[in-house]
């Protein structure tokens, strides 16, 4: 089997009721909605900040005006399914209205939703882990770091 890597860039965006914006991906095309932050991956050539803004106006409509920070950084070295993905969540600012255009057709609902509300949607430990702890306190820059994609062997820093 390939090895597979990924370098992804997603983004953290609030409204004004302190709601944040998640996305419904059907990346299989079988009716399996699972919900992410707004982001997708570097393609080649691009950087990562580039590719968070594209990937944002694909998903959602909406323009990054500007980046606060680095929310934190994830690193999942899954050796049973032979990938590796490393991916980086940026808290930023945005202007515009949701009217989400997604040319891979993956993307089919975007919302701004309730803290309380994103951990029953994002069922994936390497996917709620890092958004929960930041959302529970804004704190900036950690990371972390996995072995599978079930969330075993958990690093953090």
């Amino acid at each position: 089997m390939a090895r597979r890597e990924f370098v992804v860039a997603a983004a953290i965006l609030f409204d004004r009721a302190g709601r944040v914006l998640l996305v419904g991906n059907d990346w299989q095309g079988f009716g399996t909605v699972r919900y992410t932050l707004p982001g997708g991956m570097v393609e080649k050539g691009e950087s990562t900040i580039d590719a968070m803004i594209r990937e944002v106006k694909e998903e959602t409509g909406l323009t990054i005006t500007s980046i606060k920070h680095l929310a934190y950084a994830v690193h999942v070295e899954d050796r049973q399914r032979n990938d590796r993905a490393v991916s980086f969540a940026f808290y930023a600012d945005y202007t515009g209205l949701l009217n989400p255009r997604d040319p891979d057709g993956f993307i089919v609902e975007a919302r701004f939703v309730p803290l309380e509300e994103v951990e029953e949607l994002i069922p994936i430990p390497p996917l709620i882990d890092p958004l929960r702890d930041y959302l529970a306190d804004r704190k900036a820059g950690r990371f972390y770091s996995y072995n599978s994609w079930d969330g075993k062997n958990k690093k953090q820093v």
